[in-house]
């Protein structure tokens, strides 16, 4: 049997991206200390691994395609085929966002007044860069973790991921730039796209949970509604496209079928009660292809 060596992310990522294979029709199951999952595709198999690392090793080859974040990406200049972006993160369908700070009360305001100071970061290669970008020449220090709790102790200013700032804020940290705006990709080994099944298995992928990103947050609506309702109905509802209309086996009845948002959907349905729906049914949707 075909097999497509996958990598998923270990640690923040795991959870959110085990829940939109969920929703993409790919049951996966592991537990916590294990690096090697199962589900229920038997063409798959699956390894977790750190986002840092997963850029290398689709690269090198260990996995033929994988889910990272562009900045690890970046950092690691790893030379792969980006198959497509997958808007999620760990705590919501948002960009995440590499931001230069500094203590509340510091001096610094902007990249310039670097020069000469210390930052520690875990995104080493790109502070370089973005430093070489604005011709200042700094001490870059790799972080194992806690940044946030470095500056001004042992640190100028400090590199850091973040997604609201809040965790920024109760160090007593302000934010004086964007360095890089990241959000989920999923790669390929160059060498395995070349083959037409894990080309084809890869893409095929890609549709799924494309289409379930796109099912986040949306729910089906259906009712049935007198001919006459019609235009009062279509002022109502929101539809990503026109809904889909069909007629039923009782004289001047029509059935009406809508994707809409479902944080709408509890503002509408007494409005679509009051203009004569009925049998007003909302359902849950895994995917939404285009």
């Amino acid at each position: 049997m075909n097999k497509l060596k996958l990598g998923l992310p270990k640690g923040s990522l795991q959870e959110s991206t085990f829940e939109l294979f969920k929703k993409a029709g790919i049951k996966i199951y592991a537990s916590d200390r294990s690096y090697f999952p199962t589900c229920d595709d038997d063409e798959l198999e699956i390894m977790l691994v750190r986002s840092q690392e997963m850029a290398k090793y689709v690269e090198d080859g260990v996995f033929d395609a994988g889910i990272t974040g562009y900045d690890w990406i970046s950092e690691s200049g790893a030379d792969v085929q980006e198959i497509c972006e997958l808007l999620y993160a760990k705590s919501g369908f948002r960009p995440v966002r590499w931001v230069l700070a500094v203590p509340k009360d510091s001096k610094i305001s902007s990249v310039k007044n670097l020069s000469g100071k210390r930052i520690a970061t875990e995104l080493v290669n790109v502070v370089k860069k973005y430093l070489a970008k604005n011709k200042v020449k700094a001490e870059v220090e790799f972080s194992w973790g806690a940044t946030e709790a470095k500056a001004p102790a042992f640190v100028d200013a400090i590199v850091e991921l973040t997604e609201t700032g809040s965790s920024l804020r109760a160090n007593n940290l302000k934010i004086i730039d964007e360095i890089l705006t990241s959000t989920t990709r999923l790669i390929a080994n160059k060498n395995s796209v070349k083959n037409n099944w894990k080309k084809k298995k890869i893409e095929n992928l890609a549709i799924l949970l494309k289409g379930a990103l796109e099912a986040f947050g949306m729910v089906g609506l259906k009712m049935n509604i007198k001919e006459g309702n019609l235009a009062q109905i279509m002022n109502i509802l929101p539809a990503l496209k026109r809904p889909t209309i069909s007629r039923l086996t009782i004289p001047g009845w029509i059935a009406i079928e809508v994707i809409i948002e479902e944080k709408t959907v509890k503002k509408i349905i007494p409005e679509l009660k009051r203009a004569g729906a009925e049998g007003i049914i909302e359902y849950p949707l895994n995917k939404v292809i285009y």
